[in-house]
């Protein structure tokens, strides 16, 4: 009996954000350790399978990385980053794109899929989804891309037709040329261009730290004000400032709350979407 009344009790704190979230958009940024262990990669399955099953309608943004550099490795290149950027020759590209667009993206649709689904893997590149320049803020480094534009037509087609949308950050730009973009950026821009209701990154931490050496300093709750500071101030490494970046962005163009949330932990995602306490930092 107390079992019961156990489970009865987590559904029924679930029932405010379930009504509060159906038909509403969220966009999941899904990366780290959470695309490598089995585990949790079949936790994240199963997360973003509920919340699509509930009515809550996920667009699932991913990354890469570990994969395009063992690619890279096979293949005699040596990956190099200038600023947290992989710098991205044409050669690298081609690998970037067959990586992203080809065997992470579409195994993720195929483990969805495979667990009752209904999951479709498209790149920016179809339907000029994401539309990008080449980036020069750190100097020429090759078809690395900042996003121009965005055009969700084609992701609110395929959610009016009850499908969940995988979306790699390969771009295109406007010669038809390929772009590798960072995919924390995608996510908040995805999340701002679609009206969503949250942004939700994955990452390998906690959360933010005000100081990263003080587990004692992770920060709940914080403004987009509180959130640039951390920037400028330098306390936020390189690979939290475009997850942090992406959450201003989507809040800046009116998505209600961004969150950066621990993907190790097993089943994160609900955690974070149906109970109370939560999970990680909430910007706000």
């Amino acid at each position: 009996m107390k079992t019961t009344n156990i489970h009865a009790e987590i559904l029924i704190q679930a029932l405010p954000y379930i009504r509060r979230y159906y038909d509403k958009t969220v966009v999941v940024k899904y990366g780290g350790n959470a695309m490598i262990d089995e585990n949790l990669k079949a936790a994240v399955m199963q997360d973003v399978l509920l919340m699509h099953y509930v009515g809550i309608h996920v667009v699932l943004v991913h990354g890469g990385g570990p994969e395009i550099s063992a690619a890279m490795a096979r293949m005699g290149k040596e990956p190099e980053f200038v600023g947290g950027l992989r710098v991205t020759d044409a050669e690298t590209m081609e690998i970037v794109e067959m990586v992203l667009a080809g065997k992470t993206n579409k195994g993720i649709v195929a483990h969805l899929n495979r667990q009752g689904g209904r999951a479709v893997g498209l790149s920016g590149k179809d339907g000029s989804l994401i539309v990008a320049e080449k980036d020069t803020a750190q100097g020429d480094i090759g078809f690395v891309g900042r996003v121009t534009t965005i055009n969700p037509g084609l992701i609110h087609t395929l959610i009016k037709d009850g499908y969940i949308p995988v979306i790699s950050s390969v771009a295109i730009g406007a010669d038809g040329e390929s772009y590798n973009v960072n995919a924390d950026t995608v996510a908040g821009e995805l999340a701002a261009a679609l009206g969503a209701s949250k942004l939700i990154m994955m990452t390998d931490v906690e959360g933010i730290y005000r100081d990263f050496n003080d587990k004692d300093s992770l920060i709940a709750e914080m403004s987009t004000r509180e959130a640039q500071s951390l920037i400028t101030a330098g306390v936020a490494d390189k690979g939290m400032i475009p997850k942090i970046g992406a959450c201003i962005t989507a809040l800046q163009n009116g998505v209600e709350r961004a969150h950066i949330i621990d993907g190790r932990v097993e089943h994160s995602l609900l955690i974070e979407m149906f109970t109370n306490e939560g999970i990680g930092t909430m910007v706000r």
